[in-house]
Order: C-alpha cells, then structure tokens, then sequence
C-alpha cells in the first residue's frame, strides 16, 4: 500500500523538489503552502509522515509540530528548517519533530530519513513479560515496572492505561528496556535509533530524554532514565515509588 506524506513549505520551488524526490521514490504526497491547511488535512485524514517547514505564514511550523503531536501522539513528524542554531534543534525536538533537518539539504538525505523515520514507526521487535521489572523474550511485549511495550502493535501502556508516545520515543524506551543491564551510549543511540550519521551532535538524545522524563514524571511513574556522565543513559526503577 502507498505511504502517504503531507509537506508544508511556502516555497513552492522547495514543495515542488521535495515532492519530486519522494514520488518517484514511491510515496504519495500532498503538499501545502502553510502549515495551517496541513493541520487541517490532518484533522480529515492522517497521513503516514508530516514534512513540516518553521518559517511559514500563518501559524509557524513549530506550533502546527506541537500541536499536531497532541492531537496524534504517534505521527512521525520531520521539520526541515533554515535555521541551524542548537537552540532551534532542541526547540524544534522538544515541540515533538522525530527528526530535524537543516536547509539546504540533499533531497535524498530527507528521502533517506523519512525511510527511517517509516521504520521506526512500523517496525516490530521481540519481548514479552510477564509482571515485575524485567523485559522478557517473547513475541508480542516488554514490561519494565509498571510500562508495557508491545512492538509489533506500536502500543505502550502504564499501569494498564495507553501512555502516548511519538515512534522515536517508543523505539528508545524498547532499546533501553531490552539493555537495562547495561548503559547506553548517545553515540550508540543516534545509529540505531535515527540511523543517520549526527557527527557527534547529542542534542537529539538529550532531549528526547528530558520529553520522556517530563512525561513519566507527569504519570508518577517509577522508571528513571538516569544520566551516566559523559557517556550515556541507563533505565531504573526507583524503590518505593
């Protein structure tokens, strides 16, 4: 089946080249010239992968990405922008994007990154569980305390209730849960998890921790993502909480 990608960009010379690149590549698109008609076709049928710009009339492209994340917590999203500061990479991160690519680009990095983005979202791996903190092997689930992943439905639950999470969240929680006997590093997170070379830019997985932590704190959760100085991250669970 056809994979649908809705893109924003008010320069129709970009919509056109993007466009081009990921037809031929197999994928429906339909592009828009502001982000506020994207949101709007969203709300009417959702696609696989939203392409968002920043700079946009209208609503800017950072709002329609943290909105649009409420609305569909599991919707890939990749915001590509001329602006190329640490600030707007967490910035853009943080409001929910899965992936930030920096203009100008190479038409085929962004083809290249929406195919793992569409991975990641689709992907299954194995785990089951039964109770208590360790991941066991299995086909269809991982628990860690009170988190249950199931990969192949990209489902995640706490204490029984759906705990929404975006496709590059979800993968990050299965990675670490299926290692929590160990720590993991950054670098070791940016090739599996995004699967593209960040030459060494760690901002991607320091934010997407501070958004986990944020959000499983907000559910009185248990599970720590603890910093290991210097290197990376490991998964707890904290003692009488």
């Amino acid at each position: 089946m056809t994979q649908t990608i809705y893109l924003a960009d008010d320069e129709k010379n970009i919509r056109d080249l993007i466009t081009a690149f990921l037809t031929q590549d197999g994928f429906a698109v339909t592009a828009f010239g502001n982000g506020d008609d994207l949101r709007k076709a969203c709300e009417q049928k959702l696609p696989n992968l939203a392409i968002i710009d920043i700079m946009m009339p209208g609503t800017d492209g950072l709002s329609i990405c943290s909105t649009l994340r409420r609305s569909f917590p599991e919707l890939p999203i990749i915001i590509v922008s001329a602006k190329d500061s640490p600030y707007d990479r967490v910035t853009g991160l943080t409001l929910g994007g899965d992936d930030y690519l920096v203009k100008p680009f190479l038409p085929l990095e962004l083809v290249a990154r929406v195919h793992a983005l569409l991975r990641r979202a689709q992907m299954g791996a194995v785990g089951d569980a039964g109770e208590g903190s360790v991941a066991r092997a299995s086909t269809d689930c991982l628990a860690f305390g009170p988190l249950r992943l199931r990969p192949k439905r990209r489902q995640a639950t706490l204490d029984g209730k759906p705990f929404p999470l975006t496709p590059t969240e979800f993968d990050f929680l299965v990675y670490m849960v299926q290692r929590q006997d160990r720590a993991v590093s950054r670098e070791e997170l940016l090739r599996t998890l995004w699967e593209i070379d960040w030459k060494a830019d760690t901002r991607a997985t320091d934010d997407l921790v501070k958004r986990l932590r944020r959000k499983l704190c907000d559910a009185a959760c248990p599970i720590c993502i603890e910093t290991v100085w210097g290197f990376g991250f490991r998964i707890s669970l904290q003692e009488g909480k």
